[in-house]
């Protein structure tokens, strides 16, 4: 009777089952490295503000508070070096970035014979969106060089699962034949605070963008910056006609991000100590699994931002890797969940405690 998941990839994590039955066998237990979900603490003033706004018994509204479009809006300008934002037309908060990516082709009317490129190496979530709205995927390396008629790009730096970083002038290019070509380009910007041998560029900074934000959205996320994955907070930003659209359709919908969250948010997006306190975390989780794994033989790609190690072994393709580490109870996602590129690799995250990296790193050693 209804059919629409059969329009969807298959579910990648369901296949990790076996490794992790595998894993989990080792007399010290599983490292489960293989979801990117924080693991650490949600910080305190953030719980303190959830707790405050708890009375809350009204609908929110769908644009949101006013104290979470400002606060949004003053992080993009403290942290990133974006200007120009008006957070009465061109913010709206969302509930988690992954259920905007996945609606947003269906939410703008985007359908069959349509086109949506995702990246080469990319979180499936982008093509299951353009699936759900009956849409074509297709990965390119570098958006502007398709050729043909295109409704949404995605970007995504720093990128998961690689790591990688793109280069402004590679925005800049991208900027320029999305709107010679009437495209949205759509950056995903959920790791942009974690940018380790490099530091990204929202393609909204004024360098890239040119001070215009037309046929341009960035997608920020409190998931990793704040371990607020459990709150399922984040925001869409840039140009306000798109963003009026969004506003629209998602009051039909109620798609409304609850209050207390909303204040949760705004405190976040406020507070930078805490985001140091966690880069600090991931920098030496990071560098003892990179040294223990080139160490063991791993050549690690990319992996200058994000959450994320991108490995490969020279004995293994991306399966066999899995299984070789799952030989040491180490559970980590192989690289063909995110595209054909990625068929001799694996992602490994940094979202693991310090105890469980450790353990990683002793079996690494051994």
């Amino acid at each position: 009777m209804f059919e629409t998941s059969s329009r969807l990839p298959d579910f990648p994590w369901d296949k990790l089952g076996p490794y992790k039955q595998k894993a989990a066998e080792h007399p010290d237990g599983i490292v489960d490295l293989s979801v990117g979900s924080p693991v650490d603490p949600v910080p305190a003033l953030v719980k303190q503000a959830l707790a405050d706004a708890a009375d809350a018994p009204a609908y929110p509204t769908t644009i949101g508070t006013s104290a979470v479009r400002r606060a949004a809006v003053d992080w993009m300008e403290r942290r990133l070096g974006v200007t120009g934002v008006d957070p009465a037309r061109d913010v709206l908060p969302v509930i988690g970035t992954k259920e905007l990516i996945m609606t947003l082709p269906t939410l703008l009317g985007v359908g069959a014979g349509d086109t949506v490129l995702i990246p080469d190496l990319a979180y499936p979530t982008y093509e299951a969106g353009a699936a759900l709205a009956r849409a074509t995927s297709v990965p390119v390396e570098d958006p502007a060089a398709y050729d043909g008629p295109v409704r949404i790009a995605y970007l995504n730096s720093p990128r998961n699962p690689s790591g990688e970083i793109t280069p402004p002038d590679a925005l800049r290019r991208a900027v320029e034949w999305a709107r010679a070509n009437d495209v949205l380009l759509v950056s995903d910007e959920c790791y942009t605070e974690f940018g380790w041998d490099e530091k990204p560029v929202s393609v909204l900074h004024p360098d890239v963008c040119g001070g215009s934000f037309d046929n341009l959205l960035a997608v920020h996320s409190l998931s990793k910056r704040s371990n607020l994955a459990g709150y399922r907070g984040g925001f869409v930003a840039g140009d306000p006609t798109v963003v009026a659209e969004l506003l629209e359709v998602r009051k039909h919908a109620g798609l409304m991000v609850p209050s207390p969250i909303q204040a949760a948010m705004a405190v976040a997006f406020a507070d930078d100590t805490h985001v140091e306190e966690q880069r600090a975390r991931y920098l030496r989780r990071r560098a003892v699994l990179r040294d223990a794994l080139t160490d063991a033989g791993w050549e690690i790609t990319f992996s200058n931002g994000g959450l994320y190690l991108w490995a490969s072994h020279p004995s293994y393709d991306a399966y066999g890797s899995v299984g070789a580490l799952a030989d040491r109870g180490i559970l980590v996602a192989p690289g063909v969940f995110y595209g054909t590129a990625g068929e001799r690799h694996v992602r490994i995250a940094l979202t693991g405690t310090d105890e469980r990296v450790d353990a990683a790193v002793k079996r690494l050693q051994e």
